[in-house]
């Protein structure tokens, strides 16, 4: 057992993993015990180490990420997998998604972010860059309504909730919200976690597309 979270890293450039490495391995919270350069060593060391959280990227020869997701997660459906990669295009955002990655973040996001995204991941929760969220939110929209009526909720939203969770659907993180609303940081973090209860969903995607749902934004 690891006292960090234990962090395999999976891409074909080996000067980008040794970047990754150094940026996360500098978090009090985290340690990367394995690196591969292609799919099929990822699902080796993957079966080997038992890793908290696996950075994939997508192109890589041997295996793709892609395959190598669905492999890891077949075998170990509790598996967290943050896709990780300098494209945006559709096709993987969805297919990664529905292979079993929990997290999309394109790789020139901020160290900040990545790291976020890797305790987001091991909590089991969603995190995605924003313009992959955004395609997300819009697929959604695109599809035809559910043939039934979607439960109303318990406790409804009030306007400052609602004026939250349209920030969200814009891909706002909690700073922002803050500075165009001119609210605390704390305050806007504890807007969030109650409109997630009264949606009850565990995280911001899903709490975006429940809104949907619900015709709320």
């Amino acid at each position: 057992m690891f006292d960090k979270i234990s962090l395999l890293l999976v891409d074909d450039q080996e000067l980008l993993r040794e970047g990754m490495r150094i940026i996360l391995n500098l978090e009090e919270d985290m340690t990367v015990v394995g690196e591969a350069g292609d799919g099929q060593e990822a699902v080796s060391l993957y079966d080997e180490l038992r890793p908290d959280v696996v950075l994939m990227d997508v192109q890589m020869p041997v295996m793709d990420g892609l395959d190598a997701v669905r492999y890891i997660c077949r075998r170990d459906p509790q598996a967290k997998i943050i896709i990780l990669t300098t494209f945006d295009h559709d096709e993987y955002v969805f297919e990664g998604i529905r292979a079993g990655a929990l997290n999309y973040v394109l790789k020139a996001t901020s160290s900040d972010e990545l790291a976020t995204a890797v305790r987001s991941a091991f909590r089991g929760g969603s995190y995605l860059d924003v313009s992959v969220a955004r395609k997300i939110v819009d697929e959604f929209a695109r599809q035809p309504p559910p043939a039934y009526s979607a439960p109303k909720l318990a406790e409804p939203l009030n306007e400052r909730e609602v004026e939250i969770l349209r920030l969200l659907k814009e891909g706002c993180r909690n700073q922002e919200i803050a500075e165009r609303l001119h609210l605390a940081e704390g305050t806007v973090k504890n807007y969030v976690s109650v409109l997630m209860g009264k949606l009850n969903v565990r995280d911001r995607m899903q709490a975006v597309l429940r809104a949907k749902e619900l015709d709320l934004v």
